[in-house]
């Protein structure tokens, strides 16, 4: 609907514009080729008003759908209309994701790769971006590493070597040609991990003479389908890679803990705007099932209602040395550790991290009860206490201090 009224609008400008400079070209030719300019536009309007107020009014008519478009997008999609001011649609000439400097021919052809990646033992060279590519490479390791990887295959070696694959598409051809072999080659890699989720190093590669495939230079590999931009995952990318970090982000932080295990998620097809995904973890130990929806903006791809505060890198660490202290101190009197003694609403108003999610209970002037983990202050001050119900969902309670008769502190 915004996006009929933007157009609308601009379209409505648009016309009263060219019949504006229309009746200037029909006024004198001189006027015509003068008003194509925007000051001198609006001289003809001022001295020929009789004449241009029509085409005037047009224009303006213009503005009022658009005005109305642009407000219902900006609060819809803040964000798309940001991009649409910022100009982030026009393209731009960005630099290769990978350093790659790896020459030389394949099938008797220039092969210059611009894609890469090592992933479950299986390393790719590509060049081309469409479904197929125009010439690829593809070695499959009979071994698993770890790190760093350096290997060296010679022609006259014996036993489980690498299997090389080389595919090519020509112009008169729907489907690639490849061919396989398992011996009588070179291969030499020396690749060295390249933080955040890459390998780097030198490649050679010569196939048996019939082949006319020989390689050579310094490739750079992705280990997985991630992408980072400014040291974070990039959100927008679409890989299964991507759902799987966003998934496993998001249960981390609805559940407070980095213990999170994602078992099973269905497949998928990308690229899409929004998933409906029913996934397995193992939550603390616990298995749950979810049913999640996730969407894609401006941002990337996120999970549906998802409001849940940023996981402090520490949240499992101080719940262990939490832990350990209760051990430590096991035979200290409990007046000294036990923070209900002097436990209050002005206390967890005055100092709520003291008490992040402890257990409480909440007792309200309308005689409800709140039970749950304390979760902090909302922005208006508000106590947000949190409960794990059945199944995999969640109860929050937003209380003001004003309507809370009665807070305990259950635990410790």
């Amino acid at each position: 609907m915004e996006a009929l009224l933007i157009l609308g609008g601009l379209l409505l400008i648009l016309a009263g514009f060219i019949w504006l400079i229309s009746q200037a070209f029909a006024t004198s030719l001189l006027w015509g080729l003068g008003s194509l300019l925007p000051p001198l536009t609006l001289a003809f309007v001022f001295s020929h008003w009789r004449v241009a107020r029509k085409a005037l009014i047009l224009s303006c008519l213009g503005v009022i759908p658009l005005i109305v478009g642009l407000s219902l997008l900006a609060s819809r999609d803040a964000e798309r209309l940001e991009a649409i001011f910022s100009l982030r649609w026009l393209p731009t000439h960005t630099q290769p994701e990978l350093a790659m400097s790896v020459r030389g021919k394949l099938n008797g052809r220039e092969f210059a790769p611009q894609r890469g990646e090592i992933i479950n033992g299986v390393l790719t060279l590509r060049e081309g971006q469409g479904f197929f590519a125009r010439q690829e490479v593809t070695i499959r390791l009979r071994e698993r590493f770890e790190g760093a990887l350096r290997m060296d295959v010679l022609p006259d070696d014996i036993g489980t070597l690498p299997e090389v694959e080389i595919a090519w598409l020509s112009q008169d051809q729907q489907l690639p040609e490849s061919r396989r072999l398992d011996r009588g080659y070179t291969l030499h890699l020396d690749l060295q991990p390249v933080a955040p989720n890459k390998l780097r190093g030198d490649f050679h590669l010569v196939l048996p003479p019939q082949f006319e495939t020989s390689l050579t230079g310094v490739v750079e590999l992705y280990t997985d389908r991630l992408r980072y931009l400014d040291g974070q995952v990039d959100r927008r990318h679409d890989s299964r890679d991507t759902v799987v970090f966003v998934i496993e982000d998001y249960l981390q932080r609805r559940h407070a803990s980095r213990q999170v295990t994602l078992e099973t998620v269905p497949t998928f097809t990308l690229p899409a705007d929004e998933l409906e995904l029913d996934v397995q973890a193992q939550i603390k130990g616990e298995r749950q099932t979810f049913s999640l929806r996730l969407g894609k903006s401006e941002q990337g791809w996120q999970v549906k209602g998802d409001d849940y505060p940023p996981l402090a890198e520490s949240v499992d660490a101080v719940v262990s040395a939490r832990k350990t202290t209760e051990a430590v101190n096991a035979e200290t009197p409990p007046s000294s550790l036990d923070r209900r003694l002097r436990f209050s609403m002005e206390q967890v108003l005055r100092n709520p991290g003291r008490y992040q999610h402890l257990l409480m209970r909440a007792h309200t002037e309308r005689g409800g009860v709140a039970e749950g983990r304390f979760g902090g202050l909302d922005s208006e001050g508000n106590l947000i206490i949190r409960r794990v119900i059945r199944g995999p969902g969640e109860a929050t309670y937003n209380l003001a201090p004003g309507e809370i008769v009665l807070l305990e502190l259950v635990e410790p």
